[in-house]
């Protein structure tokens, strides 16, 4: 069961991973300048994407346990709620981005140059957020009643038509640079978004939403989604404005840095998708054993993962440390940048390790048992602690970006601790699910 589920979730951060990469990889040919206006262009993304997985993780805690009860009309109901919501914000962002481009990259770096690269491709770029927001939401949730072969094969179709428009825009005729990536990634997303809906409404008979689930209202289940899902939701806002703090900490260093720090954050995430399979598969695992009654298998099932956990890890590090000479090779770096670049793999080497086991009991093990309040003070409370380490060593002590980054990065040491303490008192086993849930209200017929 458990490879069952990590496979295609590992193959589906593998995806996604590579779409960045494809654009690093490429734009890296084209200057650093370009590179770092990409990479800066696409924190607006990243910040989005983490309120999106909160939505959906937080969904997803109760969804994996209604699984585990058998209820799919009430998954239905939490589908509809957590789209809503994700598209909500999803507008938000994208009105900042596409009318006050300037504005928001000027957030993350001072350099004119790199601010100029990264303009036009957030002008493209942020009208795709509102396809993103239906597509990460629910491919995220449907993994949670064990769909896990379909985001993957929607995820590896945009990939590839990515890959293609991106080859022609930046490297063709027109010569398109950051313009030519943030077509290519807009044009995938809506398609995306196409297959998304096709799915959702057409095809999927084990859980059929309907359009008309995004305007349900149920008391019941809003009070539920909220505390469960709340603290999910600001354990990822606040994750996400740190790991945002980081680029914003290391630009104002220098552009050496950014770039540096662009190709690294790519090599990490690809060090960790196994990791990331590990994690999201022990929510659903975790999450269906308790919402079936069955509190002592979970308990045995949380010490199994965290042992693969602890080899997944190991594999992570080894493989960013191997693959270092490969890397080098992809990419044009000034030799300033290039032993950045070094640097930053070893300090990320090593902290993969340690992620692997946090995000495990994290993102895995706690949430999938419902224990969200402990989980938002174990991830946020020790990445902002790193944070503020990182802002005094790069702002007030002035110390190199070397000291920086690893005060950047100290945080995974005391999350591994205080998170195995948790999984063995057993105390982040709760069951969230109700018996009876009240019928929902239609918005639409109440106007």
């Amino acid at each position: 069961m458990v490879f069952g589920l990590v496979l295609p979730m590992a193959g589906q951060n593998l995806i996604n991973v590579g779409v960045g990469m494809c654009d690093t990889l490429m734009l890296g040919r084209v200057s650093e300048k370009a590179l770092a206006g990409a990479s800066l262009g696409n924190q607006p993304f990243f910040l989005l994407t983490l309120v999106l997985f909160g939505i959906s993780s937080g969904a997803s805690v109760l969804t994996a346990q209604y699984w585990g009860k058998g209820d799919t009309q009430t998954i239905r109901r939490i589908l509809g709620m957590a789209i809503r919501y994700a598209l909500m914000v999803a507008v938000v962002f994208s009105l900042c981005t596409v009318l006050l481009p300037d504005k928001v990259l000027s957030i993350f770096t001072s350099d004119q140059e790199i601010i100029a690269q990264g303009i036009p491709y957030l002008r493209i770029v942020g009208g795709s957020y509102i396809f993103s927001a239906v597509t990460v939401t629910y491919l995220n949730i449907i993994r949670s009643v064990e769909k896990v072969m379909v985001p993957m094969c929607i995820y590896s179709i945009s990939f590839t038509i990515n890959v293609i428009i991106n080859s022609i825009l930046i490297f063709g005729p027109a010569q398109m640079g950051t313009s030519g990536a943030a077509i290519g990634t807009t044009v995938s997303r809506f398609v995306e978004v196409i297959l998304t809906l096709t799915f959702a409404l057409r095809i999927n008979k084990t859980v059929r939403f309907k359009i008309t689930d995004l305007f349900q209202k149920s008391k019941d289940l809003f009070q539920d989604f909220v505390r469960y899902s709340g603290p999910v939701l600001l354990n990822e806002c606040l994750y996400g404005l740190g790991i945002s703090m980081h680029s914003v900490i290391l630009g104002h260093l220098n552009g050496e840095a950014v770039a540096a720090y662009a190709i690294a954050y790519v090599v990490m995430q690809l060090s960790t998708v196994v990791m990331f399979g590990v994690s999201n598969a022990s929510a659903v695992i975790i999450g269906k054993y308790i919402g079936a009654g069955e509190k002592e298998q979970a308990s045995n099932a949380a010490g199994t993962l965290l042992i693969l956990s602890l080899a997944v890890g190991a594999f992570g590090a080894i493989l960013i440390l191997v693959c270092m000479p490969l890397i080098f090779a992809l990419y044009s770096l000034s030799a300033l940048a290039s032993e950045y670049l070094r640097m930053m793999l070893i300090v990320l080497a090593i902290t993969t390790f340690f992620k692997s086991i946090t995000c495990t009991i994290i993102v895995g093990i706690m949430r999938g048992g419902g224990d969200t309040r402990f989980s938002l003070f174990l991830d946020a409370g020790n990445l902002w602690f790193s944070v503020l380490l990182g802002f005094l060593g790069g702002y007030v002590f002035q110390w190199g970006v070397t000291a920086v980054m690893i005060l950047l990065n100290v945080e995974e040491i005391p999350k591994t601790i205080l998170g195995i303490w948790r999984i063995r008192s057993k105390k982040w086993i709760k069951d969230v699910t109700r018996n009876q849930i009240e019928q929902p209200v239609n918005s639409l017929e109440e106007a």
